[in-house]
């Protein structure tokens, strides 16, 4: 656009600076601009015939689409040409030469009419008197639409958050149409050609964002054949010497006599023409960031370091075929192997990977796709043509009026939910680099056959707030794979979660979560929560990763997370005893204690044995002492439940942690008349914790309901007897 438009006349860093590493097909020869401009003033002789300044334009359309209607580009070619008449770029050039050159860059990718049109138009509103009201009378609605999603906000109105707010109303729009960002894309592409005569500063600025966003987002969008390039535009202005070192590893590999990738394509075309397998192989060269990368991690560069090969077939089972007969005639490097026709990438990106060994222990990488996947994998969503070219019945309206697009894919449609929460352009900025940096994707299932796309890395805590948005604060613990699983657990491919919520609509986000929220949806909703509520930020109570907000405000005295704390009622020791009656023991007159470790209640299949001072400790049956106590020789004692029902337990409770659960815990308990004599909470261990209670019960029929109780509270997942064990004596 014009605020970026520079000397079209200097060449770009990259282009045309270095022979190729390896022969490649005739390209098509790069567009004399100055001749552009010339013909962009002379215009041509007749309305109705095309101006000879798109008669390139044409040719790329024409060769992907040969019966395209070409009379809107020429009157968007008109249009432009009268509305960009007498503005100059910086180098001279007649301005009119940015969209045609934008334009030529999408004709060879395969853009459809639409989007070409729209591009010859791309910086009318933004630069002259045209409106889009205008564009919209003399197009259509989808032109206009195009027009203005790629049109920037003006700084006069925004200040400095302009920019941002320009990408965050472009990725509104690219959801809803997806051309949008490939008009922007082609755009900035030409603008990268042509920054020579920029200053430093802002060639770097501009790099800078091209890198950070322009560029995932174009492999995001699977637009290779537009992110190679623009990763060596950006290579060449923000690492000038590193980029040096490299253009002269090229050049020094393209003098060089002999060519292991040639050598081994030969090798290959002869394989599958025995095998009688129409294939095309090709070489392609690296680029100059891919041999950067390869040198760093390989160290000094062989011959096959330098291009991968190519193999074109026409149908996907050619594809395995291909496959089947180079692992067999040749040498397989099966680590490098990967199938992604199976299994696509999220950017529409589909072939086959492998490697092969050489004699001379190189190693040459190979691609295999079909034409069409190859069209796809250069073009990526350019290569759809217009997705939205559906009959009437098929045209879906979502509930707001926009148009639901079916190619959207769900890394855009994350993005568009999370830019709603991002509360200022800063935010909004800082967020979109750190998502558009994840540039890998997993998918996890859902309990319902659902799925889930989440970047990888993503945890449940990611998981929830993908599902369940801010709803997601009442998350409790998660299952992965049908086993319990912490908030923080880092999910992998294909694995399947099963969120456990909370009821309590009051529920409120750990802080600790946003260690664990890889997500812009996730950390977004749980700093926005954490900045409402400033004064319950620093209450909470943190030991290993836990914390208990209000711990004081149930019945019992406050539990801090540390060491294990007992809470105990006044007068009460850590051994519960009942009436004279409660129990009877064939020892008249004896003295009789219920045994802490297992601590007995009815209708527990019991019995006795006399320890010092003439007491008789009453165990249940399955304690652990009792088989310990038999083997030393020690006699039982019979007992036997009297009529008293009032009786004492002890329960362990397995829970989550969360706030507020152990005054929910307790008040649960108490309300069904439970008396807490003692409580000991454990020391939190990957955001879970473990509860034991000692409590009076007036009745024990009453034991079932409470350990129900304790069930229903929030984040509470076990409730069982305390497990008998050997006392120490």
């Amino acid at each position: 656009m014009s605020a970026e438009a520079t000397n079209s006349a200097t060449p770009g860093p990259v282009a045309g600076a270095v022979p190729p590493a390896v022969p490649r097909r005739k390209a098509r020869a790069r567009i004399d601009l100055r001749r552009l401009g010339r013909a962009a003033l002379l215009g041509s002789a007749s309305r109705d015939r095309l101006p000879d300044a798109i008669s390139h334009v044409v040719d790329a359309h024409r060769a992907h689409h040969p019966d395209a209607d070409l009379e809107p580009l020429r009157r968007a070619y008109v249009l432009a040409e009268s509305s960009h008449r007498g503005q100059m770029r910086k180098s001279g050039e007649p301005y009119i030469t940015h969209p045609l050159a934008v334009t030529l860059i999408l004709a060879e990718l395969g853009a459809e009419t639409t989007t070409l049109t729209a591009s010859l138009l791309h910086d009318t509103v933004e630069d002259t008197d045209v409106t889009l009201d205008q564009v919209g009378e003399e197009f259509d609605a989808e032109v206009r639409f195009l027009v203005d999603g790629v049109t920037k906000l003006e700084k006069v109105d925004y200040g400095a958050a302009a920019e941002p707010e320009t990408f965050r109303k472009m990725l509104v729009a690219t959801g809803n149409d997806v051309r949008v960002m490939s008009i922007k894309l082609a755009d900035r592409l030409h603008n990268m050609r042509t920054l020579g005569v920029m200053r430093p500063e802002k060639q770097a600025r501009i790099a800078k964002v091209t890198r950070d966003v322009l560029i995932p987002l174009a492999e995001r969008l699977g637009v290779q054949a537009l992110k190679t390039e623009l990763e060596d535009l950006v290579f060449a202005i923000l690492h000038p010497e590193e980029y040096e070192r490299t253009r002269e590893l090229i050049v020094e590999n393209a003098s060089r006599k002999d060519d292991p990738l040639s050598d081994m394509a030969d090798v290959m075309r002869g394989v599958l023409r025995e095998a009688d397998i129409q294939a095309e192989v090709l070489i392609r060269p690296r680029h100059f960031v891919s041999v950067h990368r390869v040198s760093r991690k390989r160290g000094r560069l062989r011959g096959a370091d330098f291009g991968r090969l190519l193999v074109l077939v026409n149908e996907d089972a050619d594809c395995y075929g291909v496959l089947g007969e180079l692992h067999t005639c040749l040498t397989p490097v099966v680590s490098e192997f990967k199938d992604f026709i199976a299994v696509p990438k999220f950017n529409l990106y589909q072939s086959l990977h492998t490697a092969v060994a050489r004699q001379d222990g190189q190693v040459v990488e190979v691609l295999i796709r079909t034409h069409q996947m190859h069209k796809v994998a250069e073009a990526g969503v350019v290569a759809l043509g217009n997705p939205y070219a559906t009959s009437a019945d098929d045209q879906v309206a979502s509930t707001d009026g926009e148009r639901a697009d079916p190619t959207r894919p769900g890394w855009l449609s994350r993005l568009l939910d999370w830019q709603e929460a991002a509360p200022d352009p800063d935010t909004f900025w800082s967020t979109l680099r750190e998502d558009l940096a994840q540039d890998r994707e997993i998918t996890v299932f859902r309990p319902d056959g659902g799925t889930l796309g989440l970047p990888e890395g993503a945890t449940c805590v990611d998981a929830a707030y993908a599902q369940y948005g801010e709803d997601a604060h009442a998350c409790m613990g998660a299952r992965v794979n049908g086993r319990l699983a912490t908030l923080s657990t880092v999910l992998r491919d294909g694995d399947t979660v099963q969120l456990l919520m909370g009821q309590d609509p009051a529920a409120e986000p750990s802080r600790e979560w946003l260690e664990h929220a890889h997500t812009p949806a996730a950390r977004i909703a749980i700093q926005r929560w954490l900045a409402a509520h400033p004064a319950q930020v620093g209450s909470d109570v943190k030991e290993t990763g836990v914390a208990f907000r209000g711990a004081s405000d149930g019945p019992g005295a406050q539990v801090t997370a540390g060491e294990g704390v007992g809470v105990r009622a006044p007068g009460e020791g850590s051994v519960g005893r009942f009436g004279a009656g409660s129990v009877l023991v064939d020892r008249p007159g004896a003295a009789v204690r219920l045994a802490g470790c297992c601590t007995p209640v009815p209708p527990d299949e019991v019995t006795g044995f006399a320890v010092r001072g003439g007491v008789v400790t009453v165990h249940r049956l399955e304690c652990a002492a009792v088989a310990r106590m038999k083997g030393t020789g020690r006699a039982e004692i019979g007992v036997r439940w009297g009529d008293t029902t009032e009786c004492r337990v002890t329960l362990v409770a397995e829970s989550f942690v969360r706030p507020h659960l152990l005054a929910d815990l307790t008040e649960a308990m108490a309300l069904e008349g439970a008396e807490i004599v003692s409580a000991t909470v454990e020391p939190p261990s990957q955001q879970r914790v473990r509860h034991t209670y000692t409590v009076q019960l007036p009745d024990a029929a009453l034991l079932p309901g409470l350990m129900r109780a304790m069930r229903n509270v929030g984040g509470v997942y076990d409730v069982s007897r305390a497990q008998p064990q050997t006392p120490t004596v």
